[in-house]
């Protein structure tokens, strides 16, 4: 699988989207810098369930600080994908690497321990109690052989506000009076107070209004800010364009395509989704590197990296037999 190389240095923010996060590098002995390992790395993940194939020979990465949009077609293998990152359901093949070191996920609080934080679509809120308690449950602080309230209700506080949550009126309020954004952002503190390195988002926009899509966005990119790994399934293209660093795209079990966002646009994504086949990867920043050079264009236009699939754009495509 093809990645963008340290020499890439960081993506230009595609129009609409955010900026990018670098890369991380650390110093190499010879003089210059060395691309770390990746936070996460699959290598040949495969998973079955009887005589069906859920996933075949996934090679993908997730670097830190970045945001991964993961699409597909239902049916495409995402929740099989999350599950087993999030140790859930071991793979039949291949292996797990965890910041370059093989890892066995034989359960969810094996992948929690390493750093891997999981939101699901129903949150996994209990509504009956207020934030504090559902953002400690569990994990309940003691204090002289007491709940620590005022602690929790401090460190509750703080990384909220850390997080750039200021649309909750009190952090004593229950959860079930609570908007659906306001939840997610409950769900994702909560999980930022595990000191998650990798937090997956499963479908963290549905049924939500544009408001509190706006909401669950910029949370997205405060976690990518605070040098927090962040994988986001979802089937809103628009979101997926706006808050990604990178898309992989996954079709009948397979990995069709990786690609850094600006490299493929909303009908690319939606041809890998449907037909496992990637004819238009990079006309999008093809089409920028032709507005760049145009009279007048505006200096900092992105210029296409390469024909698609010569390895040189920074993507990996794939096809599904």
């Amino acid at each position: 699988m093809t990645t963008p190389s340290a020499a890439d240095g960081a993506r230009p923010a595609s129009p609409g989207g955010r900026a990018p996060s670098p890369a991380a590098e650390t110093p190499d002995p010879a003089g210059g810098t060395a691309q770390e390992p990746p936070l996460l790395e699959l290598r040949g993940i495969g998973k079955n369930f009887g005589p069906v194939r859920a996933l075949s020979d996934i090679d993908m990465t997730i670097p830190a600080s970045q945001v991964t949009a993961l699409v597909g077609d239902n049916g495409a293998g995402k929740s099989t994908l999350i599950k087993t990152v999030s140790g859930i359901w071991q793979p039949d093949h291949g292996e797990i690497l965890w910041q370059g070191r093989p890892v066995h996920l034989h359960s969810p609080k094996a992948a929690a321990d390493l750093g891997i934080a999981t939101v699901y679509q129903d949150l996994a809120l209990c509504d009956n109690l207020d934030i504090v308690q559902n953002m400690f449950l569990g994990r309940e602080q003691m204090k002289y052989l007491q709940l620590d309230e005022i602690g929790m209700e401090l460190a509750a506080k703080q990384t909220l506000a850390d997080l750039s949550v200021v649309t909750v009126r009190s952090i004593r309020q229950p959860v079930g009076s609570l908007s659906g954004g306001q939840r997610q952002a409950v769900a994702v503190a909560k999980a930022v107070m595990q000191q998650a390195q990798l937090v997956i988002m499963d479908e963290p926009t549905a049924a939500l209004g544009v408001t509190q899509t706006r909401v669950v966005l910029e949370l997205i990119e405060q976690l990518s800010n605070r040098g927090i790994a962040v994988l986001v399934i979802s089937h809103n293209l628009n979101d997926v364009v706006q808050v990604a660093d990178r898309v992989a795209v996954l079709y009948l079990g397979r990995l069709a395509a990786v690609a850094p966002i600006d490299e493929v646009d909303t009908a690319s994504i939606v041809e890998l989704m449907t037909t496992g086949r990637a004819g238009r990867v990079g006309a999008a920043s093809g089409e920028r590197a032709h507005a760049a050079s145009q009279p007048g264009a505006t200096p900092g236009t992105p210029a296409a990296g390469g024909a698609p699939g010569n390895g040189t754009t920074g993507y990996h495509t794939g096809e599904a037999p």
